[in-house]
């Protein structure tokens, strides 16, 4: 699954709660047995698009799509969809996007219970005792691939479908959604400290307990890219970690700044990474530092749950810095 296609910033965990403090009442968790992608949002919104001919007016929007939406809608909708005339605006600029989302895409993803369940199943015997999230598939603003809060991931379908050529390339593309976004929904949120680092640990152990569950790469072409240039990757990251030491809060990343470009040089840099950087190498360099650190560990089963909510960021790093051999 090409990780660029997601569209989801480091913020994620973040931003999901204050549409989560907006609607307390949290859904059960799922059973990884009968778990299945919940659509009625996307249903929804396609039988709208139909009904109108692609052409979405924010009060019918609002009205018929948002105001009914489920709690994965309460979710996506602070910074992502937005409001109702953000939404109409992007619609009407990309409809064929949208019609393709509905008519090709949706179909598809309805059929891929089994891998949810397979990656749930796998996930609940990593982390039995944790409770597992439901799955809410809506149509957003066409800015995010995906998110997560308490109780729930949200995917965003019309993201996932304009990343995918073909049927095969989407069903991996969920899959590794499902895994890396119930991961999120798992940890509640950034570990303590420096941004850069405590976002690049956040999304790395993402990445890691994904492959972990599925078996599969999160992103191989950015890892073929990434590993044979590690040690001056590695150059450049222990100095943007310097330059955003001390830092903690997202109004300090401004585009532009010293700060800035360290930390957007790793993270949260969809259709803006560096030139000849691949998309989000905060990732790579994330899940590079925790396979470190976890083969140092002897209890895997504790590692694992470390990687939730780390403790001591700090300590991490220095125990998964790359050594030149």
């Amino acid at each position: 699954m090409s990780i660029t296609q997601r569209a989801v910033t480091i913020f994620g965990m973040l931003l999901a709660s204050s549409a989560f403090a907006a609607d307390p009442v949290l859904p059960p968790p799922a059973d990884p047995l009968t778990v299945e992608v919940e659509t009625g949002d996307a249903d929804r919104f396609a039988a709208l698009f139909e009904a109108t001919g692609g052409k979405l007016s924010a009060e019918r929007l609002q009205h018929d799509y948002l105001d009914r939406g489920s709690y994965g809608v309460h979710v996506f909708t602070p910074n992502r969809i937005v409001d109702a005339v953000n939404l109409a605006k992007r619609i009407a600029a990309k409809p064929d996007v949208y019609a393709r989302a509905i008519r090709t895409c949706l179909p598809i993803v309805k059929q891929t219970t089994a891998e949810l369940r397979a990656t749930y199943l796998a996930l609940h015997g990593l982390f039995p005792d944790k409770p597992l999230p439901r799955l809410f598939l809506v149509v957003g603003a066409g800015n995010s691939g995906g998110t997560a809060a308490q109780g729930a991931q949200v995917l965003g379908l019309e993201v996932l479908c304009r990343g995918a050529a073909t049927p095969d390339a989407l069903r991996a593309i969920v899959r590794g959604f499902y895994a890396h976004e119930t991961t999120h929904a798992l940890q509640g949120g950034l570990p303590a400290g420096d941004i850069l680092l405590a976002s690049v640990l956040q999304e790395g152990a993402a990445d890691f307990i994904a492959e972990l569950a599925t078996g599969r790469p999160m992103d191989q072409t950015r890892a073929d890219w990434a590993m044979p240039r590690e040690a001056a990757l590695w150059k450049q990251f222990e100095a943007d970690l310097e330059a955003t030491r001390g830092t903690s809060a997202e109004s300090e990343l401004k585009p532009g700044t010293p700060i800035g470009n360290a930390f957007y040089r790793w993270i949260a840099n969809h259709n803006s990474a560096p030139a000849g950087w691949p998309g989000e190498a905060g990732y790579w360099m994330g899940q590079r530092i925790w396979q470190r650190w976890y083969d140092k560990q002897p209890d895997k089963r504790a590692a694992l749950r470390e990687m939730l909510m780390p403790r001591d960021p700090e300590a991490i790093l220095a125990a998964g810095s790359f050594r030149a051999s």
